[in-house]
């Protein structure tokens, strides 16, 4: 795991794309995924009015959490074209809170069909937590 507190890299992957994030809590894992799919899909924001939307999800586990966040901000920007860059995101047990800021998308490089579940585990590290994620192209 890299050194620092949150963040992601892609891994190679034979048909679709793959991401590895890391994060000291499940918040920061979160917002590093965030990150992680936006730079995948090559997401670049619009100068353009900033939005704000507030988001509050319920999921058995880190791992559903996590893939229905990240479905969130793929609904967001394929159907209401706003991405988001500014993410507080409070997390107690199954419950995530999250207040988004954004603004318009310029431009999506490639689209992601859906966030999976193949392999998907969200694992406690000396550091705090990592997990990598399948994307569907």
């Amino acid at each position: 795991m890299n050194t620092i507190a949150e963040g992601f890299e892609e891994i190679a992957h034979t048909a679709d794309l793959s991401l590895h994030v890391w994060g000291a809590d499940l918040g920061g894992l979160l917002r590093a995924a965030a990150r992680g799919l936006y730079a995948l899909m090559g997401v670049r924001w619009a100068a353009g009015p900033r939005q704000e939307a507030e988001l509050v999800l319920q999921a058995e586990d880190a791992e559903s959490l996590l893939v229905q966040f990240l479905a969130e901000l793929l609904y967001r920007c394929e159907v209401e074209s706003t991405v988001f860059d500014d993410l507080t995101l409070t997390v107690e047990g199954g419950t995530l809170r999250a207040v988004l800021r954004g603004s318009p998308a310029a431009a999506v490089g490639r689209r992601v069909k859906a966030v999976t579940y193949h392999a998907l585990e969200v694992r406690p590290t000396p550091r705090g937590l990592e997990a990598t994620l399948v994307l569907d192209v």
